[in-house]
């Protein structure tokens, strides 16, 4: 057993680590917040996109939702074990944060490796959705406006696309190809955008991959940092018996 002094010694370091320890599991908690708004937002708005890119893409703000639902409850966990000064609670919380750091680790390496599937899943999906294009509110092809309107961009490599289509043969070209708001295109070609979407969204995805890798990458040597002070806290709270008052 620890010596009264020794323990004493150790007082204040154990309490600077619970401190930083209760600082960082509040900013966990809000990043778990964070992501789980983000999950509703994006089923919300932008579930037409995902059904775009992938049949199975639906289901991403569901898995943002249940991420940072369970970010939330682990944050507040952490909390309790750091506020309790309890070691085998801190353990158990480290081991949380390791196995969500290993899921994330895991998806980053699938998502690196799969990123040519998931090109040529969006525009093979693109090009099925143009030919089905209807503008009575069908949800793909709401999302195909959408894309157009946004991006400025008219079919999949180009507006020639169009003219495969159903639609073109009976009305010609959609309102959002316009160049200029409020025009009606029929198959005059001048007046739609020239460019495909294809090459823009991929533009697009592409410019953002540096930002996401970046953020993806702070996010798990976040938790790396967790992960030491949670350990650091449990051992020096068992090796001094240390307890609270």
């Amino acid at each position: 057993m620890a010596s009264p002094s020794r323990r004493l010694q150790t007082k204040p370091v154990i309490t600077c680590f619970k401190s930083v320890l209760l600082i960082y599991t509040f900013i966990f908690w809000i990043t778990g917040v964070i992501l789980l708004a983000v999950g509703i937002w994006g089923k919300v708005s932008l579930e037409n996109y995902f059904s775009l890119l992938n049949e199975k893409a639906t289901n991403v703000p569901f898995v943002l939702i249940g991420t940072g639902t369970v970010i939330i409850l682990l944050g507040t966990f952490g909390c309790f074990a750091t506020c309790r000064a309890s070691a085998w609670m801190l353990k158990l919380y480290a081991m949380f944060l390791t196995l969500i750091f290993l899921v994330e680790l895991v998806a980053a390496i699938v998502g690196f490796v799969f990123r040519h599937e998931i090109k040529n899943s969006f525009k093979n999906n693109y090009e099925k959705a143009l030919k089905q294009y209807n503008a009575t509110g069908d949800y793909r092809s709401d999302a195909v406006d959408k894309i157009q309107t946004t991006l400025h961009c008219c079919g999949v490599t180009d507006y020639r696309d169009w003219k495969d289509t159903n639609y073109y043969s009976e009305k010609g070209f959609p309102k959002s190809c316009c160049k200029l708001e409020g025009c009606s295109p029929q198959r005059d070609a001048d007046k739609v955008n020239n460019e495909g979407c294809f090459i823009k969204v991929m533009t697009v995805i592409e410019s953002e991959m540096g930002v996401v890798a970046g953020i993806s990458f702070g996010v798990a040597c976040f938790q790396l940092i967790g992960i030491f002070l949670a350990y650091c806290l449990s051992r020096a709270i068992t090796n001094n018996q240390y307890e609270i008052v």
